[in-house]
């Protein structure tokens, strides 16, 4: 059993080893997606300038209230795209001025989003590189511990069970990691596909 401890205890450091950030200006990046810090407007708009609404969207409450609603990943985007269509009616003058406020609200607070998961996922890295560390360290104990003269079996149980703790802690967060990777890349996509709609539809 201690044997399988010390094992998984040096699985956890391979794995940390392999996870090292691939990009040294990012060292705690721990998603093998290249980290891109900010999407830019114009990699996603190129309908008319939003100079004129700044967070003007906010103040539309119906604006708003679409906008909680699209931004959200439950909401599925085929209907995403149809709410975008059903509101963006009127004379052109007037689905230029929703198109650009829903767009403007949908940037900011995907954006907003966006941020919240790669800090997230950063200070996840942070107490992982930690984790190592403590696994490092009571590692090296428990070996020590195991090979006195006269080993304090109370002491090595005590480590073992903190040691296995430790490792389980580790490879939960390591698969909660990989998981939500994935989510900065999907929320890009989500603001493309709306972009896109919005775009299409005021024209």
């Amino acid at each position: 059993m201690r044997r399988q401890i010390l094992m998984a205890a040096i699985a956890v450091l391979a794995s940390a080893r392999a996870g090292l950030a691939a990009d040294p200006r990012y060292p705690d990046w721990p998603c093998p997606q290249a980290k891109v810090p900010e999407i830019s407007i114009a990699a996603v708009w190129t309908g008319p300038p939003l100079d004129d609404v700044g967070t003007s969207w906010k103040d539309d409450a119906k604006v708003s209230a679409l906008v909680s609603k699209l931004a959200a990943r439950r909401t599925p985007l085929e209907e995403a795209q149809k709410d975008i269509a059903d509101f963006l009616t009127g004379t052109p003058e007037e689905k230029t001025r929703k198109g650009k406020l829903l767009f403007a609200g949908l940037f900011d607070t995907l954006n907003a989003q966006r941020t919240t998961v790669m800090n997230g996922l950063e200070r996840t890295m942070r107490k992982q590189r930690e984790a190592v560390e403590k696994v490092r360290a009571d590692t090296t104990t428990l070996q020590q511990l195991q090979s006195a003269p006269s080993p304090d079996q109370a002491k090595v149980d005590e480590l073992s069970n903190q040691l296995t703790w430790e490792t389980r802690i580790f490879e939960d967060r390591r698969r909660v990691l990989k998981f939500v990777c994935e989510v900065p890349t999907t929320i890009d996509q989500r603001l493309f596909a709306l972009a896109r709609e919005i775009q299409q539809d005021m024209e």
